[in-house]
């Protein structure tokens, strides 16, 4: 999977991870809640292998 697609599915879990916060907060879903959570890390991690993938794309395209 490339940089890109990296950090728009990371951006998308995060987007949909604080939604679902929001939703189990204001319900009362302590489950929904932390699944959210969960998702919005994965997302973050999702998006820091994106940026650590174009990285290293960068540097070796810079020492060609």
């Amino acid at each position: 999977m490339g940089s890109t697609n990296d950090k728009i599915k990371g951006s998308t879990n995060e987007v949909i991870g604080n939604a679902k916060q929001g939703v189990g907060k204001a319900v009362g879903n302590d489950r929904m809640e932390a699944e959210g959570k969960m998702q919005e890390v994965k997302g973050e991690g999702q998006k820091a292998m994106g940026k650590a993938k174009e990285a290293v794309k960068d540097t070796v395209n810079r020492k060609l």
